[in-house]
């Protein structure tokens, strides 16, 4: 059954980086959707993966790699990384040509040996392509808008019809394309194939070195059981013991790089503001995957069980909300960070925009934790250093509850099943 495609965020993002660089690079997990989204702009398209033409176009790229580029621009050349030597190639020929728009790279993994080749700093722009977001997917109505906020052109009186149990299925389900729309059963087996072939094939298969499903596997489901934490790699290691298995800290650090290198997880950075006082800043990143559904594949999670554990529900709902906020934030200009310090004050979210403002949010599943939440963020306000940094454009509540609104501190409450960028 083919599926029509659904407008992405990146689809603007990409669209301008075409009218200023030369190429674009689009990177992220496999059945993202990179390919389906790069042909909506792309006028010739070269699939390196063809079988039917794959020993043909790696014999002209160890020729004449320019022969590969001729084709009406913007050329989408998918799975560059097959043949490296396209992206010197690509760079060459946007310096010898000095037009914009030419070429759309795609690739679900970085080359084994990229050592050699030129940054292409400069005419080649890079984009991060992650799983769709609830607003994406349609499971956001979309009414409270992330940049509006940061603008403060927003009266909030909204209402999610996002309820929990519907969150706990999102969860399972991920943001995968192929999954969206269809029936529950045959969605939730997506993130479990991806998952599998992560395991089986791809951490192996992305730099050729042989690597343990097991072990793969063990890696896996401890990462899935210290998400959105900043556990060290003992802890991991140590975890692993509950499945029978365990590897050395030289081993987990070889497994984790291919993970990176197949964007299969995506830690999320700590924060490092000016603040008045001398406290420490913590700057250990929290453990996520791209996807929070390849943690609930790992553990054989469904959302019946998220529904009967709501410890762990709470923290992948976290996940869910890290992927969300960072789709939404990249596409205006802005990074995602976490926030902590040596005094236990933390902030499950910071998105800090490329013109210095920022805003600090809080991630609550229910109803119970927002007053808690609310006292951290003002915490956090009063700790930032406003005669170096700016003042926060807004302070958050991301739930999965009903209503959106904004209590009398100031604070907005904002379910995610209402957000967009």
């Amino acid at each position: 059954m083919k599926i029509a495609y659904r407008n992405r965020i990146l689809d603007g993002v990409l669209k301008e980086k075409l009218e200023y660089s030369g190429a674009v690079l689009i990177e992220g997990p496999k059945w993202c959707g990179k390919t389906t989204t790069a042909k909506q702009l792309a006028k010739s398209v070269l699939s390196m993966q063809n079988p039917d033409n794959t020993k043909k176009y790696m014999e002209t790229a160890n020729i004449k790699p320019s022969l590969l580029l001729v084709g009406e621009n913007p050329r989408l050349l998918d799975e560059w990384q097959v043949a490296p030597v396209l992206w010197d190639a690509v760079r060459y020929s946007v310096d010898e040509r000095g037009e914009t728009g030419l070429y759309i790279l795609t690739g679900s993994s970085v080359p084994k040996d990229n050592s050699t080749m030129h940054t292409g700093t400069g005419r080649i722009s890079r984009i991060l392509m992650r799983p769709m977001s609830l607003f994406e997917s349609n499971d956001s109505n979309g009414t409270v808008s992330l940049q509006s906020l940061f603008e403060k052109n927003i009266n909030i009186g909204e209402i999610s019809e996002t309820t929990i149990e519907k969150i706990a299925y999102f969860i399972c389900r991920g943001g995968w394309p192929n999954a969206v729309g269809r029936s529950e059963k045959i969605s939730l087996c997506q993130a479990v194939d991806y998952t599998e072939a992560i395991i089986n094939t791809d951490a192996s298969r992305v730099d050729g070195v042989q690597r343990d499903p097991n072990k793969v596997r063990w890696l896996l489901k401890s990462l899935a059981r210290n998400i959105a934490s900043e556990s060290k790699a003992s802890t991991i290691i140590n975890d692993m013991l509950i499945d029978e298995g365990t590897m050395s800290d030289e081993t987990l650090r070889n497994y984790v790089t291919a993970l990176r290198r197949i964007f299969v997880v995506e830690d999320l950075p700590a924060w490092n503001p000016s603040i008045r006082s001398k406290t420490t800043i913590r700057t250990t990143p929290k453990h996520h995957f791209i996807d929070p559904s390849i943690g609930i594949a790992a553990l054989k999670v469904s959302p019946k069980d998220l529904l009967n554990d709501f410890n762990t529900f709470g923290l992948f709902f976290e996940s869910l909300c890290i992927r969300d906020l960072r789709i939404y934030a990249q596409s205006i200009n802005g990074d995602v960070f976490h926030y902590r310090d040596k005094s236990g004050l933390e902030a499950d979210a910071i998105i800090h925009l490329h013109n210095g403002d920022w805003a600090a949010i809080e991630i609550k599943l229910g109803v119970n934790d927002i007053d808690e939440g609310a006292k951290n963020l003002i915490k956090l306000k009063e700790r930032i250093n406003t005669e170096k940094m700016k003042e926060p454009s807004f302070l958050m509540i991301l739930t999965g509850t009903e209503f959106a609104y904004k209590r009398k501190d100031g604070i907005y409450v904002v379910p995610i099943g209402c957000l967009k960028d």
